[in-house]
């Protein structure tokens, strides 16, 4: 029986890829030594997981930002703005594409599916001229061959590419990417065929839009593509991977009927109604990817359940011909890849021994995935499987997990939908008499710089090698930084910078019960960018305030309204690995209670805005449509209940980043916050055309005015220009001026300038809308 991995987490176990990129791109490096560093990675990968014994080993999941950009590079697709003029794409092409430059921005970031990985999202139209311009997939394909590693290089599909791209700058809403098809499938096929020619035996596509809900014609698409494909196909066994979510019936008959495929892949931990549909019609002759081992949380296996399930599925896809000779069909996978989880559990050596043991990273699930195939064909480890009952059995049983007062509390909520009892328009009008905020007011969203010596005071705080009192005083000074140079910049309200917090749904979770944590499990989100998602396993509480003492502290020193900054539960929920031993929207009720206390106790300190970002809302939300609804009832109304009981006068903010917002406006509108900021600017200001359409919102909203997560520093008259294209469609009393997301990763002589372009051009509005009255 073989094994089967869909794809491996990219930054190393010790972010070694993160520290090689943030030097190339600092010119600290050269382009050789970055490139040393990715193939030491992906040859410790390959050689892991050959070790292991996985027989299916992927290839080209490595990326230096992510695998759309990779295929935009495949495909030649570069946005003339970059000024490629062919060949090869080199790194200066790629990571202008990625994060901009002096002269241009980057592309649209957005979030891939339903997961915090970002990608950067194709600009297509009809004048796109495709070639075959980044030979990586065979590139890598040939690197693990010389290690003695036969790989399945993998490929975002065609279709999919297209489905997830957006019509450039200028090109009609309307056009039809997949009318592409035609023009990409060529460079496709010179792939496919170089492929061949270096001896691949194998080939996956990543068809993850299978599992949206598609209309025919998007269907049909994947018909006819494969149907191109298939004489170039030919020699070669073809793995079609899904994951994410079920397959409708529509979507399995057209997968198990595309031309020269001969494996599917299907997520069976997400999809768990894909089984059925595997169980009632699977080709004969196919193999089957079955992805039982969990790729996106970091729970351990139910080893027990899951060869339950396979032993079921075998019955189905096993092929026994005349004189008894048979075929194994049937391959243990990951349900997704692995990069959605941490590297390696050998490297948490603080954390919680019983803890520790009910979980599983990237590395162990790799062992678990050889150790199902391994049982599936009769050769059980059985102290493995010994071992993982046993700990199966500890997490339902460990008193640490249950508290009965907060389950208590959690299903008391249902009574209430948590209002406040004031419409936002006068709420709007009392908070102004109390905050006299000018028209088009000025703000951050929340974080400042992380500079190195900031870094270093904490890491030695958590080492107890700086007292408590040094620390606080660390702080402080540098929040007064903060506000003085907010000040000094003429922001209307500010932040205190939140110089305490490396991550902030990390620094939240590490005051909450029921929350653990580890020491290095980094996740990709984009780019150089890891999180260290916290581990929900318990019952979630707030044993005391979390962040009254930072937030009194900084409103102590300024006249200014200073913003208490808390993170939202959906976005806690979403950013954390999380306890799948219960419905989601019971933890996050839970994680809503907590939030409000704090916002209660930032109140009666005299904080007068509040901000509780849910910047993961809109990413939380399921795949297919049949399920929005309930996901977002209980989503807004966990928002709803961290704020419902404070005054008028305080001001409430949330903010979102870095989705499509469009198809969730009217829930967005039924959080009922105060005023919203929302990111906007990599987007070619797509969330303004809901306003154009008719949407009315009566709140505050600040739409992002530049790009934080890319170095390049917009003019004045570029963010006037941006701010003019608001007001086109928002009334100038609702709106507010600040940038895209928080300031952590930018460095200050970067902030600086940005920010006094950015209030430069909100006083010039102003001094124009109050000449036109």
């Amino acid at each position: 029986m073989a094994s089967h991995i869909v794809g491996y987490p990219r930054m190393g176990p010790k972010r070694e890829l993160k520290f090689a990129l943030e030097s190339f791109w600092d010119k600290k490096s050269s382009a050789d030594d970055l490139k040393k560093v990715a193939a030491d990675l992906r040859s410790s990968i390959w050689k892991q997981m050959s070790a292991v014994g996985i027989k299916y080993i992927p290839s080209n999941t490595f990326s230096y930002y992510d695998h759309m950009l990779d295929t935009t590079s495949m495909l030649g697709a570069v946005p003339p703005r970059y000024g490629w003029n062919g060949g090869e794409i080199g790194f200066d092409t790629y990571f202008s594409m990625a994060r901009g430059n002096a002269s241009v921005p980057a592309m649209e970031m957005t979030k891939w599916f339903d997961t915090n990985y970002h990608f950067i999202v194709p600009e297509l139209g009809p004048d796109v001229k495709f070639s075959y311009a980044s030979h990586k997939a065979v590139d890598e394909f040939k690197e693990a061959k010389a290690l003695g590693v036969n790989t399945v290089p993998v490929l975002i599909g065609p279709v999919s590419y297209l489905l997830l791209s957006k019509p450039a700058k200028g090109v009609e809403k309307t056009f039809s990417l997949l009318s592409l098809l035609p023009k990409i499938l060529p460079v496709y096929k010179e792939v496919i065929s170089e492929l061949k020619a270096a001896g691949a035996s194998w080939i996956q596509f990543d068809e993850p839009t299978l599992v949206l809900d598609l209309d025919s014609h998007q269907l049909e698409s994947f018909t006819s593509a494969y149907a191109d494909l298939e004489s170039t196909l030919s020699g070669l066994n073809v793995l079609i991977e899904t994951y994410f979510a079920d397959l409708t019936p529509e979507a399995y008959k057209i997968l198990t009927g595309l031309k020269g495929v001969t494996a599917y892949g299907l997520d069976l931990v997400r999809g768990t109604q894909s089984t059925e549909l595997v169980k009632k019609d699977f080709p004969k002759g196919k193999y089957l990817f079955a992805g039982v081992v969990d790729g996106r949380n970091i729970w351990a296996n139910d080893l027990a359940s899951s060869l339950s399930t396979l032993q079921a599925l075998e019955a189905v896809t096993n092929i026994c011909e005349l004189i008894f000779q048979c075929t194994d069909n049937l391959v243990v996978s990951t349900s997704c890849s692995l990069l959605h989880t941490a590297v390696d559990l050998v490297n948490e050596t603080k954390l919680d021994d019983e803890i520790k043991s009910w979980l599983a990273f990237a590395a162990q699930k790799v062992v678990e995935v050889n150790a199902l195939a391994k049982a599936l064909a009769g050769q059980k480890d059985e102290a493995f499987f010994s071992s993982n009952a046993a700990a199966q059995a500890s997490r339902k049983s460990s008193p640490r997990v249950t508290n009965e007062a907060v389950q208590k509390a959690a299903a008391a909520l249902k009574g209430s939908d948590h209002r406040r009892a004031t419409n936002v328009s006068a709420r709007l009008d009392a908070q102004q008499k109390k905050l006299n905020l000018p028209i088009l007011p000025t703000t951050t969203i929340g974080s400042f710089p992380q500079t190195v010596e900031l870094r270093r005071v904490r890491r030695e705080y958590k080492a107890n090698k700086v007292s408590e009192d040094n620390y606080v005083k660390a702080m402080k000074d540098e929040i007064k930084k903060v506000v003085d140079l907010q000040e000094e910049l003429d922001i209307d309200v500010l932040v205190h910078g939140e110089p305490e917090r490396n991550d902030m749904v990390e620094y939240f979770g590490e005051q909450l019960s029921g929350f653990a944590f580890t020491v290095n499990g980094w996740v990709q989100s984009y780019g150089s960018r890891c999180v260290k998602p916290p581990i929900i396993y318990g019952d979630v509480s707030r044993p005391k305030p979390m962040t009254v003492f930072w937030s009194s502290a900084a409103q102590s020193m300024t006249k200014r309204p200073m913003k208490g900054m808390l993170t939202g539960p959906v976005t806690i929920l979403n950013w954390s690995f999380v306890r799948n031993d219960q419905p989601r929207f019971e933890t996050c009720y839970q994680i809503a209670l907590a939030i409000k206390d704090e916002v209660e106790d930032l109140e009666k300190a005299s904080i007068n805005v509040i901000q509780i970002d849910e910047a993961a809302l809109r990413e939380g939300l399921p795949l297919r449509k049949s399920e929005h609804a309930f996901y977002l009832k209980w989503a807004v109304h966990s928002f709803r209940i961290t704020n419902c009981g404070v005054k008028d006068t305080t001001q409430i903010h949330t903010h979102m980043c870095y989705s499509n917002f469009n198809d969730i406006i009217h829930s967005i509108i039924d959080m009922d916050a105060d005023v919203i900021t929302i990111e906007n600017s990599r987007s070619d200001e797509k969330l303004l055309s809901v306003f154009r359409e008719g949407v009315k919102y009566g709140a505050g909203i600040g739409p992002g005015v530049y790009d934080i997560h890319s170095p390049r520093i917009p003019s004045t008259e570029e963010i006037a220009d941006r701010i003019n294209k608001m007001l086109a469609v928002l009334e100038s009393n609702i709106l507010w001026v600040n940038p895209d997301c928080g300031l952590k990763t930018r460095k200050y002589d970067e902030v600086k300038p940005a920010l006094n372009n950015m209030v430069a051009a909100a006083k010039q509005l102003r001094t124009k809308l109050a000449s036109a009255k």
